[in-house]
């Protein structure tokens, strides 16, 4: 089990986290830059108000709990997105947002340095 390091709008946390957990994580990911590119594509048809689409929510519970939640209709563009992240463990919650972009980085990067 590797460290996976999430770099923040101001800095950074890192944590214990399995191979398996990055892949389904990156998977869930994947799904959610589908659905803002539908998004973008519906807007630029012209469709004023897209179709809603659901919220992704991605849980984890091993070392820490981690979630990571991302509404994709309030987002123009997959680079406009930004998440909400909670690290929590039974003596410390964070809770922050971070770029869409930067978690697909440092999801890439573990699972690069994992291989």
């Amino acid at each position: 089990m590797s460290q996976l390091s999430l770099n923040l709008t101001q800095g950074s946390v890192s944590f214990k986290f399995t191979l398996d957990s990055a892949n389904a994580l990156k998977a869930e990911i994947q799904k959610l830059m589908q659905t803002l590119k539908e998004i973008a594509s519906e807007r630029a048809a012209g469709k004023k108000k897209p179709s809603p689409k659901a919220n992704m929510e991605y849980r984890y519970a091993g070392d820490v709990f981690l979630e990571v939640f991302c509404n994709p209709n309030i987002y123009a563009t997959p680079f406009a997105a930004k998440v909400l992240i909670t690290v929590r463990d039974d003596r410390l919650r964070l809770t922050t947002e971070a770029e869409l972009t930067q978690l697909v980085e440092d999801i890439n990067s573990y699972l690069e340095q994992a291989v």
